[in-house]
């Protein structure tokens, strides 16, 4: 009888590997003395508006029902690029539900078109399309998250000192929109921006993309699990937990 196959010790493996990312990010988020992604931002109080989801529902009931909720945002540059240079540009949105958990939602600048909203892409403007990149799963199905330009909004500019500057002249507006794979981007909402938070109250925010999601939805793929292990080494590194920071005040 032939002597049987020893099969990998996958789940050893995997947690072997994630040991080593979240040590990486880490050991260059203390080196950094910040943030390991997006370390220039400005943070704002915010207000989300959920309108409800046109056509067939997502099955996530915060993205379908109607509501109004108190939110904070921080829009940043990632590498970060000086002034007004072109920069792979970001958006958080934390949502605060009346769950307990807040809604993470967290986008990077992309293309509108379907085979460019997996794929980040450097701008100037702030003011453009923003995806969450990787795709979310409710059930079977796969959903794209994303922050478009209101056209009705006052410009958000080139830099963050202009980003500042709109949202202490009005307060600037970003529609909600979802997708499926190759499908449309459907408006479903909009965040709208309010006064901006102090540099202690920006420095002490800390996001989790992979673990602040409404119970209906679940991040997917490789890249989820690298932007997981990421995001827990550097709140590590930072002394932060997953739900730290998050404005009390209320804006519009």
């Amino acid at each position: 009888m032939p002597a049987p196959t020893a099969t990998p010790p996958a789940p050893r493996v995997t947690g072997r590997a994630a040991t080593v990312v979240e040590g990486a990010a880490a050991a260059l988020t203390r080196l950094r003395r910040g943030r390991l992604l997006h370390p220039a931002g400005r943070s704002f109080a915010a207000e989300v508006m959920i309108w409800g989801t046109p056509g067939p529902p997502t099955g996530v009931s915060l993205l379908d029902d109607p509501g109004r909720y108190r939110a904070t945002v921080r829009l940043s540059k990632g590498v970060p690029t000086p002034g007004s240079w072109p920069d792979v540009l970001g958006l958080a949105v934390r949502v605060h539900s009346d769950a307990g958990r807040p809604f993470d939602l967290l986008v990077s600048s992309s293309g509108a078109a379907p085979f460019l909203r997996n794929l980040p892409l450097p701008r100037r403007r702030f003011a453009g399309t923003y995806s969450t990149i990787t795709c979310y799963r409710r059930g079977r199905r796969r959903l794209w998250l994303a922050a478009l330009a209101d056209p009705e909004s006052i410009d958000l500019g080139d830099s963050l000192a202009t980003v500042t500057e709109a949202a202490r002249a009005d307060a600037p507006r970003l529609v909600l929109a979802v997708a499926s794979a190759v499908g449309p981007w459907r408006p479903i909402g909009q965040v709208t921006i309010g006064a901006q938070l102090d540099a202690r109250q920006d420095a002490a925010l800390a996001f989790d993309p992979v673990g602040n999601l409404p119970p209906e939805l679940r991040a997917a793929g490789p890249l989820a699990w690298l932007r997981d292990q990421t995001y827990r080494g550097s709140r590590r590194a930072r002394g932060a937990a997953g739900q730290s920071g998050g404005s009390e005040a209320t804006t519009v």
